[in-house]
């Protein structure tokens, strides 16, 4: 067993508990709380005088699918060649190795969990999977969801790609033409196979792309939709509400002109990249106070990296500058944890101190939001995977 005492701990959803105690027992949070009695035989860390909070959450990042460094030979985070694959999983991508630099700087920052997705070169790219970042030797052991969403690209990324190669989409009109045309083909190859019922002699062709969009069109997972412009989301939120379908907008950066259109749709966000430059025009509003206006706004969303790198450590510096913009304390801390648990699905297991969570720990010198705070000890399964 593994204690952490002292210290102002920042449970996220139950308050602070100044001076606690934390119990930790086969990789799960066993008790919190401030008068626990701590069992002879555990291991202590002593956290006074520290902040104790819950290991971080990057929503939408492509670190371990594209390799720091590696060029061509690690970039596996797009099958450009077909503007339509989703039978593409991401973890087939992802290199669980120790030396991975996307996920050691993840590590060392204390962002304990990441979901990873496929790039957005494609309308339709494949779906991606929540993982831990602690390096295992192989990938299955680092997965707690998958799959965790079908990628879709709308805007500049599918438009120029395929543009280069003289095929569809070269427009907005064929990125939505042929989103709307996979669709509907699905929709007949379910009708087929439900009819088919038990008589094998009845069903249809085996189709891998239609396989892997069922569960979309089922709604067992939701659409990670990437847009940066306001009219490229209400399009993928109008072809969304024609077949039913979940999503979420990732990238949000126009978000500030259409928040309160998305939040009356019950439409989560992952806003971000916001460290980096406008590399497109359709980047030219970026700006970390779309952050403050998502929230006013009412609208569920986490801040996001975008990383396929160690840039991944950018994180919780958004969201100090977040709160610099005016963004309030509390949702500062919550969009870099809870939040982004609970767009992912995966709040059951992390994301706050909870009793019967994972045991996913963050020890830091000073205040999250601050620059010169230096991240002490990183905890993560109940194994301690870092210390400064």
């Amino acid at each position: 067993m593994l204690a952490i005492k002292g210290g102002k701990f920042l449970t996220i959803t139950k308050g602070i508990i100044d001076g606690g105690v934390i119990l930790i027992d086969n990789g799960k949070i066993k008790a919190i709380g401030p008068d626990l009695k701590i069992p002879d035989n555990a291991k202590v860390i002593n956290a006074n005088r520290k902040i104790v909070m819950p290991g971080l959450i990057d929503a939408h990042c492509h670190i371990g699918i594209s390799e720091e460094l590696a060029g061509q030979a690690g970039a596996d985070y797009n099958e450009a060649v077909d503007p339509i694959t989703p039978q593409m999983k991401a973890s087939d991508g992802i290199k669980a190795n120790a030396d991975e630099m996307g996920l050691t700087a993840a590590v060392k920052t204390g962002i304990t969990t990441v979901q990873v997705l496929p790039g957005s070169a494609n309308v339709l790219g494949g779906v991606g999977c929540v993982i831990k970042t602690a390096p295992k030797v192989v990938v299955t052991d680092m997965i707690i969801k998958e799959p965790s969403g079908m990628k879709a690209a709308f805007g500049e990324n599918p438009r120029r790609v395929y543009g280069d190669q003289k095929k569809t989409p070269q427009t907005r009109m064929g990125v939505a033409a042929i989103l709307r045309e996979w669709l509907e083909r699905t929709k007949i190859y379910m009708n087929k196979k439900e009819r088919a019922g038990d008589d094998t002699t009845k069903l249809p062709e085996y189709n891998p792309k239609l396989e892997a969009l069922i569960p979309l069109l089922k709604g067992e997972i939701p659409m990670r939709a990437h847009a940066h412009r306001a009219d490229d989301i209400a399009m993928a939120i109008r072809i969304c509400g024609e077949y039913g379908l979940k999503m979420s907008w990732e990238h949000a950066t126009e978000g500030h002109r259409i928040a309160e259109y998305i939040a009356k749709r019950g439409i989560s966000a992952t806003f971000g990249p916001a460290m980096m430059g406008r590399g497109k025009w359709e980047m030219r509003e970026l700006n970390i106070a779309t952050a403050v206006k998502l929230y006013e706004a009412g609208v569920k969303f986490a801040i996001q990296t975008d990383a396929t790198s160690s840039t991944i450590q950018y994180l919780p510096i958004v969201a100090g500058l977040a709160h610099r913009e005016g963004l309030p304390y509390e949702e500062a801390l919550k969009v870099i944890t809870i939040n982004p648990a609970e767009i992912l699905g995966v709040n059951d297991r992390v994301g706050s101190l909870e009793k019967g969570k994972d045991a996913d720990i963050r020890i830091l010198s000073g205040d999250p939001l601050e620059l010169k705070t230096k991240v002490e000890k990183v905890i993560l399964n109940g194994e301690l995977v870092y210390s400064r």
